[in-house]
This record gives C-alpha cells, sequence and structure tokens, in this order.
C-alpha cells in the first residue's frame, strides 16, 4: 500500500446531531461517519481526525483541559482519549464491555472519564485516561442511563440520567481506593406531588386491633404509597453551588440536592399562575452560567431566565429556525452553543449581543447520490434521500449560489421520472425540465465522456438514450431492452471511432436481482440520433444503428465498469475483483448469439459486499468501495497493488456512492445510513511525470467540453423552470402523429366491424323474440342461442367461481358463527349441570328463577371428601376425649359448657333452619389457624351447594307442576271451544305458555317462521326433497285405493262407534201438508198431526235450552276450575318465592363468612409475607453490618500502617530542620543566619490546604488537578529564587548552590508532607464514613428486630382475636360509637350493665343454690324409700330364683354341652348325627309317601264302595223322609208334657257337658304352655344349675 501512494481525506460533510461538545473556547467537535469534525466558531473552518477503528460510537469532550475521547463500535470496543490541538492519542482504554458504549463524560476537575456500557453488563466505569486504570466500576447500574455528567466542582461526584430516574453517585475514595455510591433521586408525580417521606420503622402495638385486621407497618406500603406516574426527566444541569437543574418533559422544571436527596419544583405548568411562554414550550434543553439559564424548548424558542428562589423571570427570548436538542455553554461562559436534528449550529453571545448566528447548515439525512461537476472549479453535487440538492466547493463549503458555464444536474427519482436542474443560475437551482420514462424507479444514470447522451436503466430491462444538451430540449431518442433488471451501467466514449459504448450488467432468475452473469455490450454513433431510420414507430433503437453484442461470465457478478476493450467487475460469491478482455472481431457474431467471457486477472475484493467500481477519467485507476466502508484504489495495470481508507462505518452500511473527479485526483463517496459526505484527496508516489502526461493529453477533451459549455449555456439559462402546467402539451408531436396515422388507417375497418356487431345484435334479438313465440316442445333453452359458446361458458364459469367464492366466504362465516355458538353452548350451557331457568306466576308478578350449577370436579369432591374424612376424625377425637372427663370436672365447667353451646347455636346464617347445614362446619370461635379456615370455606361451599340444589329440587317440582298446570289449562279449553262451537259462541279464550326463560331449550331450535329468506337447498338436498314428495304421492294413491277403509270414512267418519247425536242439532220435519195447504183445508187427522208436531215442537225446545244451559255451566265450571288452579299455582309459587328469598339470604351470610374467611387468610398469607421480608432483610443488613466492621478494621490497619509512615516522613521533615546549620557550619553565624531566613522563606503560589474542618469530599476535586500545577509553579518560583543574581553580597557562589540545593529538598519534604497529610485526612474520613455506615446498618438491625417483634404479637393477636358473624333480631339497634345522636334511646356504659347482670347472676345463684338444697333433701328421702323397696323386691325375686333353681331339671344332654370344652368337635359330631337323621328321615319319608299312596288307593275303593252306597240311600230316601214326617206326626200328636220336661233335662246335660269338655281342653292347653314355659327358664338358668350340681 506504501509503494503506491496513499488517501487523506480532504474534507468531510454531514451532521447526525448525536453529541455537539467544546474542545475549546472557540472550537466545537461532533462525530460525522467514521471520523471526528473539528469546527472553529470564529473561522468557520473545518478540520477532520479519522477514527482508529471502522465506527463511532459515543464522543466526549472536556474544554478546559481540551481533552476529547471516543469509543468505536465493534466488539469489545476501546475508548481513546486524544488531546486537541495536538489531535495526539493520550491513552487507549480497554474495559470489560462487550457489545458498545452508551454514554462517555469527561471531568473538568481532573483526568476522570466516566462511561456507561450497554448489553449485557450495563456497567458504570471511571477511568483515569491518564494511567489507563480503571478507579471504579458497579455492573448492572447503567440499564437505562442516557447520559451521564460530571460535576463541574467536583470530580467525584457523577449524576447519571435515566429515562424514568435520575442517579446520583458519589466517588468515595481512602488513599488508592475508590468505592461508587448511588443516591437514587424520587421524582415527584405528573401532578407536581410528593410521595409520603417514611418515618422510622418501628411499629407500635395498637391496644385496640381495627375491625378488618391489623394494620401493615409502613415498611410493608411504602411500595403502594404513590401510584401515580412519575415525572419524566429529559435534560440536567449542574450549577454552581453542586445542585442539579432537571427539565422534564412535562414541562416542569425541578431543583435537586444530591447531599439530602430534596427535591423542589421551580416551575409547574399546571398551576394556574405559570408563565404561558414557559408553559407552551417544555424544558428540552438546559445550560447554566453564573449570569442565567438557557432553557430551549419543543417550539424552537430559546428563553434566558432568572430564578431568584422560587421566582422565574424571562429575561430574553430568541427565535430559532427549527427545534433544537443541544445547548451549551463554552468553558469561559461567553458563548452558547445551539444545534438541532435539521443540521444546523448556532451561536449566541448574549453578553455581546442578543443576534444568533448560524455557522453551520449543512441538514441532516442520508445522501442518495454525489457526483463531481465536469468543470474547471471542481464543484460537487449531492442529493439526498429526503429531495435536497446540495452543491459543494472543493473546500467542502456548502455552496448557497453558483455560477457556472452549462451546468446542469440530472436527478433520477423512484417514480421513473428523470429531472434536469439548471446549476448556471446565480440563485438557488432551479428545475428546467423533466421526462417521464416509466413506472419503476431509475436506478442508474449515466453520462458518455463527451456528454453527447444520458443512459438510464431500472429494473424494467430497458435502457433509455437522452439527448444529453439543453438545445435539443433533453429529448428521448430511443430505448433499447436487455435481457434482465440492470444492475451495473457504464459507458466509454471513443473519439477515434466516433462511437459510444454502453455496457449493462444484467441479473437473471437465478440472482434474483442481487447479481447476475449476462453482460451486454451496446454500441452508439457520437453523431446525432435523430433520423428517421434511427428508432421504429415503438421509440424502439433501431438494428442498423444500434449494436448488441452479448457475453456471459462463470460466475455471478455485482456491479462492472467499461474500460478500453476490457471489463472490471466484482464478484461477491468469490469476494474477488475480475478483469476480462473483451474480443475484437464481433462483425460476424448475431446480437442474440452469447460469447462466454473468462476472467483474464482475479484479486482479493472487499470482505463485505457488493461493492461498486469506478475508472478515472484518465483509465489508470480503478476505485471500489463496499459495504464495509472500505475505499480502495488500484493501477489498472496491476490489480494487486492497493491503497485503502476507511470513509465510512460498516455498521452503518458503508459505501453507498462514489465517484471520481475530473483530475482523477480527488475522490467523493456517499455514506449509506451514516448521513456523511466524505471528499478523499489521493497521493501517488512516483508517477509525478505520468500524471503531466495525463493531464497533458486530458487538455483536448478539456478545451472540446468548454466549447460545447460555451454554446449550450445560453440556451440553459433561457429555459424556464419547470412547473406542473408545463406537463401539458408537452406529449411528443412523433408519437401523436404515430397515433393518428394508425387511427386514420383502420378508421374504414373500425366502422364496417361497428355495423357488422349492430347487424348481429338486431339479428340475435330478432331470433329471440321468435323462439319465445314457438310452441313449448320447439322452442331452444337460453345456452342454445348463445353463438359464443365458449365466451358464454367463460362467463358461466367466471360467474360460478365468484359464486363459488362467495359461497365459501358464507360458509366461513358460518362456520365461524357455529364454532362460536358452540363454544358459548359448551361453556354456558353444556356446562351447567343445572341449567338456568325460571317459573312466573299466571296472575301474579312473581318470578322466581332457581340457581344454575355446575357439575362438581372430581377435584372439588376430593377435597370435600378429604375435609369430611379429617372433621370425622377431629369429632370422634374430641368425642373420646369428652368421655374421658370426671365427673367432678363436669359439674365444675357445666355454666361454661352451657355458654359454649349457646354460642355454637350462633352458626351465623340461616342454613340450620333450613335444614341444609353440613354437620362437619367448624364453630366460629374455634376457627383459628389457616388449615381450619380453608376446611371451612370448603365446608360453607358445599352448604351453599346444598341449599342450591335443595331449593333446586322443590323448583323441579313447581315447574313440573307448572306444566301440568298448562297441559290442563290447555285440555279445558279445548272443552271450552268444543263447547262454544257447539252453542255457536265466540270468546277469546285465555291460555297461557311457557316463556323463553321458563322454556330456555327452545332458544336453541329455529323455527322455519323465524327465518324470512328462502331456503338454500343443494343439489343433492333438493334430489332428497324430490324423492320424499315421490314417496309421499305414492302413499296416498295408494291410501286412494282403500275402499273398505273409504267406505268407512264416508259413512261412519272413519269411527267404528255410534256416534252421539247433538241434541241442538236436532231438527222436526215439519208435516207437508202444512206447507201446501192452507189452516182450513185440513183435515181432522190432519190436525191432531199438527198439535202433535207443535207438542214435540215444544219439547225439543225445551229440551235444547235445558241442554244449553249445561252446557254452559259445565263451560263456567270449567273457567272457574281453570282460575282456581292457576290461583293455587300462584300461591305455591309464592311460597317458593318466599323460599327463594330465604335461600339467597342464607347464601349471603355464607358467602359473607366465606369473604370474611377468605379475607382472613389473605391477611394471614400476607404477614407471614412480612415476616419473611423482614427476616431476608434482616438477613442481608446483618451480612452488610459485618462487611462494614471488617472494612473498618482493614481501613484501621492501614491508616495505623499509613501514620507511622506519615511520622515518619514528618520527622524526617524537621530533621532537615535541625541539620540546617550542621550542613552550613564552615559558614559564618551571621550568614548562616541569614540564610536560614531564606531557607524558610516560600514563594507566594497557591498552597494546598489541610484543615481537616474542610469538606473533603467536594474541595478534594481540585486535589487531583491542582497538586501537579502547584508543584510546577512552586518548582518555578524557586527557579527565580535560584537564580544566581538573588546570591546575597560576600557568599561563595559554592555555597549558594549548596544552599539551593538544601533549600529543594526542604521543599520537596514539605510537599511530600502536605500530600501525605491530604491522604491520610482523606482515609481518616474514608474510616469515618464506614464507622456510620456501620451504626446505620446496627440501627437498622434495631428497628428490624423490634418491627419483627411487633408483628409476632400483631400476628398472636390477630389469631386470637377471631371475627364472628352473628344473626341480630331485627329491632335492635347496636353501636359502638358513644358520640352518635339518638334522642329516643338511652346509652349506658357497658360496664353498668355488666355489674347489674353480675349481682343478678349472684342473687339468682343464691337462691337456686337454697332450692337446689332442699330439692336435694327431699330427693335423699324419696331415694332411700325408693331404694328399700327395691331391695325388698330384690330379695323377693331372690327368693323365687333360689326355688327355681331347685326344681330345674338339667338332662344329661344339657349337662354334656356344658361341660364339654371342645366345641368343634361337638359341633362336627352333631353335623354327622344330623346327616344321619336327614338320611335317615328321607328314607322314612320315601317309606311314607309310598305307604300313604297305597292309603290312598284303599280309600279311593272305599270311597267307590260309599258312593255306590249313597246312590242306593238316595234311592231310598224319599221314602224315609216320608216315613219320618209321618211318625213325626205321630210322636207329635201323642206327645205329653212329661216327656217334655224329661227331654229338656236331658238337654241340659248335653249342654253342660259340652262346657266342661272345652274347660277341660283350654286347661290342658295352658298346662302345655306352663311346662314350654319351665323349660325356657331351665335352659335359662342351666350355668348356675351346673354350679349347684358339684355341691
Amino acid at each position: 500500500m506504501d509503494d503506491i501512494g496513499g488517501l487523506e481525506v480532504r474534507w468531510i460533510q454531514g451532521f447526525t446531531n448525536k453529541t455537539v461538545e467544546f474542545v475549546d473556547n472557540e472550537t466545537v467537535c461532533y462525530a460525522c461517519g467514521n471520523h471526528i469534525c473539528f469546527l472553529r466558531l470564529d473561522t468557520k473552518l473545518q478540520s477532520v481526525l479519522q477514527g482508529p477503528g471502522r465506527a463511532i460510537g459515543a464522543l466526549t469532550a472536556s474544554g478546559k483541559s481540551g481533552i476529547f475521547a471516543f469509543s468505536e463500535q465493534k466488539l469489545s470496543p476501546s475508548i481513546f482519549v486524544y488531546v486537541y490541538p495536538e489531535l495526539q492519542l493520550k491513552n487507549e482504554l480497554k474495559g470489560t464491555a462487550q457489545l458498545d458504549y452508551t454514554s462517555l463524560t469527561l471531568s473538568d476537575g481532573g483526568p476522570y472519564l466516566g462511561c456507561c456500557s450497554s448489553l449485557p453488563d450495563h456497567t458504570i466505569t471511571v477511568w483515569n485516561w491518564e494511567t489507563a486504570e480503571q478507579i471504579c466500576t458497579r455492573p448492572q447500574a447503567g440499564k437505562d442511563v442516557v447520559s451521564l455528567v460530571f460535576n463541574p466542582l467536583s470530580c467525584l461526584q457523577l449524576c447519571a440520567l435515566g429515562s424514568t430516574s435520575i442517579t446520583v453517585w458519589n466517588i468515595e475514595r481512602s488513599a488508592s481506593l475508590h468505592v461508587l455510591k448511588p443516591s437514587v433521586i424520587e421524582l415527584p408525580a405528573t401532578d407536581g406531588s410528593f410521595a409520603e417521606r417514611l418515618g422510622p420503622t418501628s411499629y407500635p402495638v395498637r391496644a385496640k386491633p381495627p375491625y378488618f385486621g391489623p394494620e401493615l407497618p409502613p415498611v410493608f406500603t411504602q411500595t403502594k404509597l404513590s401510584t401515580k406516574a412519575r415525572l419524566t426527566p429529559s435534560t440536567i444541569c449542574w450549577t454552581s453551588t453542586s445542585k442539579l437543574l432537571v427539565g422534564c418533559a412535562e414541562g416542569f422544571l425541578l431543583l435537586i440536592d444530591p447531599v439530602s436527596r430534596s427535591v423542589s419544583v421551580l416551575f409547574n405548568p399546571t398551576t394556574p399562575d405559570a408563565d404561558p411562554d414557559l408553559r407552551q414550550s417544555s424544558f428540552q434543553v438546559l445550560t447554566l452560567n453564573k449570569n442565567s439559564l438557557i432553557t430551549v424548548g419543543k417550539d424552537s424558542v430559546v428563553h434566558s431566565l432568572q430564578i431568584n428562589g422560587t421566582q422565574i423571570n424571562i429575561t430574553h427570548t430568541w427565535q430559532l429556525e427549527g427545534p433544537a436538542t443541544t445547548a451549551m455553554y463554552s468553558p469561559d461562559c461567553e458563548t452558547v452553543l445551539l444545534s438541532s436534528n435539521t443540521g444546523q449550529i448556532y451561536v449566541l453571545n448574549p453578553t455581546r449581543t442578543n443576534k444568533i448566528v448560524k455557522v453551520l447548515d449543512v441538514l441532516c439525512g442520508k445522501f442518495a447520490a454525489a457526483a463531481w461537476a465536469r468543470t474547471d472549479k471542481n464543484i460537487c453535487v449531492s442529493v439526498r434521500d429526503s429531495g435536497e440538492l446540495q452543491l459543494w466547493s472543493v473546500d467542502g463549503m456548502r455552496l448557497g449560489s453558483v455560477s457556472l458555464q452549462a451546468e446542469y444536474a440530472a436527478v433520477g427519482t423512484t417514480s421513473g421520472n428523470v429531472l434536469f436542474v439548471d446549476l448556471s443560475r446565480e440563485q438557488e437551482p432551479r428545475l428546467v425540465h423533466q421526462v417521464h420514462l416509466c413506472n419503476t424507479p431509475v436506478d442508474h444514470l449515466v453520462f458518455d465522456q463527451e456528454g453527447n447522451y444520458l443512459l438510464t436503466g431500472a429494473s424494467d430491462s430497458r435502457i433509455f438514450v437522452i439527448d444529453a444538451k439543453p438545445s435539443k430540449k433533453f429529448s428521448v431518442l430511443g430505448c433499447t431492452v436487455v435481457p434482465g433488471p440492470i444492475l451495473s451501467l457504464s459507458t466509454q466514449c471513443i473519439r477515434d471511432c466516433e462511437k459510444v459504448t454502453v455496457l449493462a450488467l444484467c441479473a437473471g432468475q437465478e440472482g434474483k436481482h442481487r447479481d447476475g452473469r449476462l453482460l451486454t455490450l451496446l454500441s452508439l454513433p457520437a453523431k446525432d440520433l435523430t433520423g428517421p431510420d434511427c428508432v421504429d414507430r415503438h421509440g424502439c433503437l433501431s438494428s442498423h444503428v444500434l449494436q448488441v453484442s452479448r457475453y456471459e461470465v462463470p460466475h455471478p457478478l455485482t456491479s462492472c465498469v467499461l474500460g478500453v476493450s476490457e471489463v472490471f467487475a466484482h464478484c461477491q460469491r468469490r469476494k474477488t475483483l475480475q478483469r476480462f478482455r473483451l474480443p475484437q472481431d464481433t462483425a460476424g457474431l448475431g446480437s442474440q448469439q452469447v460469447v462466454r467471457l473468462n476472467p483474464e486477472q482475479e484479486v482479493k475484493g472487499h470482505p463485505l459486499g457488493p461493492a461498486c467500481l469506478v475508472l478515472s477519467p484518465h483509465q489508470l485507476w480503478l476505485a471500489s468501495a463496499g459495504r464495509d466502508g472500505l475505499l480502495r484504489i488500484r493501477e489498472t495495470s496491476s490489480m494487486e497493488r492497493y491503497t485503502e481508507l476507511q470513509c465510512h462505518p460498516c455498521r452503518l452500511g458503508g459505501v453507498r456512492s462514489l465517484t471520481f473527479s475530473t483530475d482523477s485526483l480527488t475522490l467523493l463517496t456517499a455514506g449509506c445510513e451514516d448521513g456523511s459526505l466524505v471528499c478523499t484527496n489521493l497521493r501517488i508516489k512516483g508517477v509525478e511525470a505520468e500524471m503531466n502526461k495525463v493531464t497533458q493529453n486530458g487538455q483536448p477533451m478539456a478545451h472540446f467540453l468548454k466549447d460545447i459549455f460555451n454554446t449550450e449555456n445560453p440556451v440553459l439559462t433561457d429555459l424556464p423552470r419547470w412547473s406542473q402546467e408545463s406537463c401539458v402539451g408537452s406529449e411528443n408531436p412523433e408519437e401523436s402523429e404515430v397515433m393518428k396515422e394508425e387511427n386514420e388507417k383502420c378508421s374504414e375497418t373500425k366502422e364496417n366491424l361497428r355495423k357488422t356487431i349492430q347487424e348481429l345484435r338486431g339479428t340475435i334479438q330478432e331470433m329471440l323474440r321468435e323462439n319465445e313465440n314457438v310452441p313449448a316442445a320447439e322452442r331452444l333453452a337460453q345456452h342454445e342461442l348463445n353463438l359464443d359458446v365458449e365466451g358464454q361458458r367463460g362467463l358461466d364459469a367466471m360467474v360460478e367461481q365468484e359464486a363459488t367464492r362467495v359461497r365459501e366466504e358464507i360458509e366461513w362465516e358460518i362456520l365461524a358463527k357455529r364454532f362460536l355458538r358452540d363454544v358459548l353452548k359448551r361453556q354456558c350451557w353444556d356446562s351447567l349441570k343445572v341449567k338456568s331457568r325460571s317459573v312466573k306466576g299466571f296472575h301474579c308478578e312473581h318470578e322466581v328463577k332457581n340457581y344454575p350449577l355446575k357439575e362438581r370436579t372430581e377435584k372439588e369432591v376430593e377435597e370435600l371428601q378429604r375435609v369430611q374424612n379429617m372433621r370425622k376424625i377431629e369429632m370422634a377425637a374430641s368425642t373420646q376425649c369428652g368421655l374421658k372427663k370426671t365427673s367432678s370436672a363436669r359439674e365444675e365447667e357445666q355454666e361454661e359448657e352451657d355458654l359454649t353451646a349457646e354460642s355454637g347455636v350462633v352458626t351465623g346464617s340461616f342454613s340450620a333452619q333450613l335444614g341444609y347445614s353440613n354437620p362437619y362446619i367448624y364453630d366460629q370461635f374455634i376457627v383459628r389457624t389457616t388449615e381450619q379456615k380453608v376446611n371451612q370455606i370448603i365446608l360453607l361451599q358445599d352448604v351453599i351447594h346444598r341449599i342450591k340444589t335443595a331449593f333446586n329440587a322443590e323448583f323441579d317440582a313447581v315447574h313440573r307442576q307448572k306444566v301440568q298446570e298448562l297441559n290442563h289449562v290447555r285440555e279445558r279449553n279445548r272443552h271450552i271451544r268444543e263447547i262454544l262451537l257447539e252453542l255457536d259462541m265466540r270468546q277469546e279464550l285465555w291460555e297461557p305458555s311457557l316463556t323463553n326463560s321458563e322454556w330456555p331449550e327452545r332458544l336453541f331450535t329455529v323455527d322455519d317462521s323465524e327465518i324470512k329468506a328462502e331456503k338454500y337447498l343443494t343439489p343433492e338436498q333438493r334430489e332428497e326433497e324430490e324423492r320424499k314428495e315421490l314417496e309421499e304421492q305414492k302413499h296416498l294413491a295408494a291410501k286412494g285405493d282403500n275402499f273398505m277403509k273409504k267406505g268407512l270414512d264416508d259413512m261412519m267418519d272413519g269411527l267404528l262407534e255410534v256416534k252421539k247425536e247433538d241434541i241442538l242439532k236436532i231438527e222436526i220435519t215439519q208435516p207437508e201438508f202444512a206447507l201446501t195447504k192452507p189452516d182450513s183445508h185440513w183435515s181432522e187427522e190432519e190436525k191432531k198431526v199438527y198439535k202433535q208436531y207443535e207438542k214435540k215442537t215444544k219439547d225439543l225446545s225445551e229440551k235444547k235450552e235445558k241442554y244449553k244451559k249445561l252446557r254452559e255451566t259445565e263451560m263456567k265450571r270449567l273457567q272457574v276450575s281453570t282460575k282456581d288452579a292457576t290461583k293455587g299455582f300462584d300461591e305455591t309459587l309464592t311460597k317458593l318465592f318466599e323460599k327463594k328469598v330465604k335461600c339467597e339470604m342464607t347464601i349471603y351470610q355464607e358467602k359473607l363468612k366465606i369473604t370474611y374467611l377468605v379475607y382472613s387468610v389473605i391477611l394471614e398469607e400476607e404477614m407471614r409475607n412480612q415476616e419473611l421480608d423482614l427476616k431476608l432483610k434482616l438477613g442481608k443488613t446483618l451480612a452488610y453490618r459485618d462487611e462494614r466492621e471488617e472494612e473498618v478494621k482493614r481501613h484501621e490497619e492501614e491508616v495505623e500502617l499509613f501514620l507511622e509512615t506519615y511520622d515518619t516522613i514528618v520527622a524526617e521533615d524537621k530533621l532537615l530542620d535541625k541539620e540546617f546549620r550542621k550542613e552550613f557550619f564552615d559558614v559564618p553565624a551571621n550568614v548562616v543566619d541569614h540564610l536560614y531566613k531564606l531557607f524558610k522563606r516560600r514563594p507566594r503560589v497557591q498552597k494546598l490546604r489541610t484543615d481537616n474542618k474542610l469538606n473533603l469530599f467536594k474541595e478534594q476535586s481540585l486535589w487531583g488537578s491542582l497538586a501537579p500545577d502547584a508543584t510546577d509553579k512552586m518548582s518555578k518560583a524557586m527557579e527565580e529564587q535560584d537564580a544566581p543574581e538573588n546570591t546575597p553580597e560576600g557568599l561563595n557562589p559554592s555555597v549558594w548552590k549548596r544552599f539551593c540545593l538544601v533549600r529543594r529538598v526542604k521543599i520537596e519534604s514539605e510537599h511530600k508532607v502536605n500530600i501525605n497529610s491530604l491522604t491520610l485526612a482523606e482515609m481518616q474520613k474514608s474510616i469515618q464514613e464506614r464507622r456510620a455506615e456501620k451504626e446505620a446498618a446496627q440501627q437498622e438491625i434495631n428497628n428490624l428486630s423490634d418491627e419483627l417483634e411487633s408483628l409476632h404479637k400483631e400476628k398472636n393477636r390477630f389469631l386470637m382475636d377471631i371475627m364472628v358473624q352473628v344473626i341480630v333480631k331485627q329491632g335492635q339497634v347496636y353501636t359502638t360509637d358513644e358520640t352518635a345522636d339518638f334522642p329516643e334511646y338511652v346509652l349506658l356504659h357497658k360496664g353498668v350493665v355488666e355489674d347489674l347482670n353480675k349481682t343478678i347472676r349472684m342473687l339468682g345463684g343464691q337462691n337456686i343454690a337454697s332450692m337446689v338444697q332442699r330439692k336435694d333433701f327431699r330427693k335423699n328421702t324419696f331415694l332411700l324409700e325408693w331404694k328399700h323397696k327395691i331391695m325388698t323386691m330384690q330379695i323377693e325375686d331372690l327368693n323365687n330364683k333360689a326355688r327355681d333353681i331347685q326344681r330345674l331339671h338339667l338332662s344329661e344332654e344339657r349337662q354334656d354341652y356344658l361341660n364339654k370344652r371342645d366345641l368343634n368337635s361337638r359341633v362336627s359330631q352333631q353335623v354327622s348325627v344330623l346327616e344321619k337323621t336327614i338320611a335317615f328321615q328321607e328314607k322314612a319319608h320315601l317309606h311314607n309317601v309310598q305307604r300313604y299312596k297305597n292309603k290312598i288307593k284303599e280309600l279311593k275303593k272305599q270311597a267307590a264302595m260309599k258312593a255306590e252306597k249313597n246312590a242306593v240311600s238316595e234311592q231310598q230316601l224319599p221314602n224315609m223322609q216320608v216315613t219320618v214326617a209321618e211318625r213325626r206326626h205321630i210322636d207329635e200328636a201323642i206327645a205329653s208334657e212329661e216327656n217334655q220336661a224329661a227331654t229338656e233335662g236331658r238337654h241340659r246335660e248335653i249342654v253342660l257337658r259340652k262346657n266342661l269338655e272345652d274347660f277341660a281342653r283350654a286347661q290342658a292347653e295352658d298346662l302345655v304352655v306352663l311346662w314350654a314355659e319351665l323349660e325356657r327358664l331351665r335352659m335359662k338358668n342351666f350355668p348356675s344349675l351346673d354350679q349347684l350340681k358339684h355341691y
């Protein structure tokens, strides 16, 4: 690189408005691209420092020391510290930042630099830039830091401005140890109010706890004190008293004291008396000097303010052109610098003038392109993305007006226009012409070297050729089409051949418009192309004028440039520069034939592309610039060597455009995203002779261009300014003529076509009318009349496609609505086990709703089961413990248990009265722990569920009753309608029905009557409907063929029963003669018949009247029955409504208890969290105190060691005083005294003060900077005193030199003592700070311990003092406020009532005790009598038992059973015996059955014999009856009275005998019962008998 020369930046233009800083009183610096620009405010001269890296990051400067620093943008960036104006690197600071630095600041009072890094560490670091050492650092402290500012009066105080906060960092140091201590400033709310200041953290325990639980200590509620939005700081400024002025985005101005962290509001825009001028413009920028405060607001207004306390006065106001974003005073506080975000820098000197001077106006924004004007003045033109066009001189000055010869600029736009701007006027540049070429952006604009043509390229693959001369009005000569979008365009003008060669790089489909492999070479004549054969009718260049050659390269290219018979290109894929040699002989090749080119040379290219290539005008140098921001210059003859310069940062896109000046010694580059324009000079070594030759060869071209400019300049200046009206009538006349000729040629053909179409239209309409009149069989369908079947099919397909699209949209919409319906139904309906419905009354306004319920989840059921099981165990345990109590203790606690039982009844709700209470619910007085409260909540929820379930059951019964009543009403109404029809009456009947709320299921069913639109049927549905209709017709036809059913319908209306004849429809037919004959001609017989007719008619009318009254009575009965039934239902509904009210009350009561319990659980959890928080804080504070103790011990050891060193230094200094006279023992005493006076004398310079009463951390800021200065001044003063002319008279010069050396040693010793004394004071101050921190930590530990103890007491009190819900009877009023006004009541103190109740209870207890005593005495008497009777009866009972025992008989079997021990063997033995017995019984049973069968046979035989005998007796019976009757008559006739008495006697004997037999039979049965009872008693008392048997 050094062999061929180098590149140096000549000037740079651009302004990003990131940071503008003073480096001295008259110079400011700012970052522009990859450079630091220095601007002299008085001369407006600019100097540039190129950054050492590839991009500039944060920038800061100190105007008092002339030091500026900036960071680079890369991984692990460094900070570079330079000195101005030497621009020498003082140091490079390599910190721990990984990505970037967000803010830098330099201290005016010492060699300190503060920086804040970005992600991921966000570290604030303070450096000593002289030694490149980190003084102190604080990770994760700069997360939202926007800027850092050192206190100008103290280098140990640093303010960090955040996006929402302000933090002041104090640097505490002890010897070489530095520590950053933060002080966070709490800003007020947006309404100007301040958060409440917290007092001491101690929290006393209250004697009376509040109603809803304990109050939280302030330490736990400090985060909830202020929920208002805080002010947003936007700018800060240090004052002369080390305070901070803060401007807020909301328009507030604050004053902050960093020591006390107090904030005062100087200006509040929300107050009514606020200044309207300050209210309209907020404080966006602040800068302060000793006289006034300069503020800049949003409305581009600059105010000078005078602040007296809290009073603010505007002393002066200035108006800027645009809003300012930076304002600062110069180091001498004379000049105010203002900068805007639009690229202007203003200067204001309030002490000299009130006029604002603009020193820089370069605008802001990205540069779209830049180019050199081809004149001897070397003027360059730039265009920004926003559309601003600017002119720059060779020195980089922006030119407001220029005077050039035939100068204009062509600008391509994104809308496809080419704008021609005149640059020759003395006024501002003006637009003189505009050409619209295409609808795509114009990407490339190229002039040929002689200025004949202007060629354009775009992504539409067309190249337009425009005449570049203003005299031709920039006419479009023609265009040509290339194969693909144009990526690069370059030209070469060969004067000898009078040809202009154009090279276009085209992108194929493979490159996707980023790179391409096709090169198209176009050759145009340098002469005029306006001949008639040059272009065709469509504006395309003809083939005999335009020669086309096509080439293909092996690798895709991103850019290329055309040289003399060669092509230079950049390949991004290979990251190389390539040279291609064009073939000379191409006469035999066609325009469509593609020639393959291989690279002749390939060298290393740019690492980050794509890159743009430019050839110098003399074709000797090749310049390349890429996205990496590097500018590289090569010789075309040897491309391996190059020189490079980092012009633009690679992180902002690198270079966008590159161009050479006409002398090939200057290059102009425009950045892609950095908004900078860089002018670079090329310095080539050892090519002066070649450059002179090139300059001589370029003289003819310069003279040729000058002649052209002289010719075209008058024409250009005469062109009018372009306007929108100029577009009208600016069409090309040739194009108009072509269109006119084509219209004239085709006019006859068009007319014939119109006539033919009209005739066809008439013919078709006539055919349609004829088709409508023909018979239906001959009529054609609509589609058969279509002449254009394909067109009709296309239209049908289009219509069908549109219909399909609309149908799909409707289907998707329906599907979405169905999905929404399903989701809502699933969540709000299907998920409910009990659906929501209501019941309304028939005649009342009551409406009762049920409780919608969801199915309990398995988790809820398991949780309820768990709680119930737990309660069962607890209740069983408490019952078991209750059984173990002694009777004496039970008597003592009887009264307390009664009170507890009475309290347990107070459940706080009506659930027990309703019968829905859960038996496992806790008593309210024992619910204390969190687990019990959670379990109680679950049980109460179960109670609520039970209440709702039980009510829903009753509701369902009532709902079913209403449905039944509705059915009954409908049935009665049906009967009433029959009666009305029968009576031929009309009456509107009341027929109620279920509403939607009572029958919600029908809301999911859509009736056909609700659908107003016609139902759309798909072809499949339509076929299904037709099939159903056909089946219905067949069914009706088959039904019509059933003659039997048809006859039944005709004769008996389809019923196989006789209908009862309606009496109201019966009519008696009048005799025929009554209609045909008059009354006088009637015969007697006819008169009788007519009388009978009248009688029947009268009887029938009476029957009809009776029947009608009967039906009316029935109808009224039905109506009354309906009314009574509905009223009865309304009464039932009223009862249900009352039940609902009670259930609602109960549910709300249970929910209230649940709410109290939940609140209690939450409060208990909060207290638990508070306890954990306090313990955590206590642990951290203990650890912090221990750290402080260790630091204090370590510092004390360091101070002791340093104190020893200090004492040694002081002793050595005193020793120098003592040894002075010994040092000059050879000098007379009077001379020694004079020398001693000179030895003690010191020059008048600034001395370092060592008074410990000073605030070291404020005055210490000057020590680091003044100590070297004071030493230098002292050294200079001592050198003046040590001069030979100050030698006392008569003193030997050798003695004077020796004296000067001794005095110099003494001064150095004193300076060392002073420095060490300051260090000692600093260390002692640090120890005091650490001790204060330790004491503060100990105090915080005590406070936290007190807080923890008070919290424990409050928590215990909260657990013991529980809240109970009690139902109070209506009519009673309870109050705890003794100051309430109740005139109708008497207020008594609770103690009076309690004392009275206590006395009543005592007297009542005494009375009851005496009554109980008397009752007990009587009770004892009765008890003794009762015991005596019991004992007497027991004696009798025992005697009876003894007698029974003596009479008891025990069988051997029973004795054996009582004596045997082995029961199993006995049982098995009995089983075996039973089995044998069963077998024997079965055998006996079979034998008995057979015997009985035989016996039955014998009995049947006997029955047959008896039957024969009976038959004989029956035959003899009549004779015997006659005989008996005869003998009875005989006996009666001959019987006497004696015989009658004897008969009666025998009858009495027979009756007596019968009675005795009955009595004997009853006695026998009683005896059997007694024996059974005796046997039972024997079995009952067998153990006692067994014992008696042993006696």
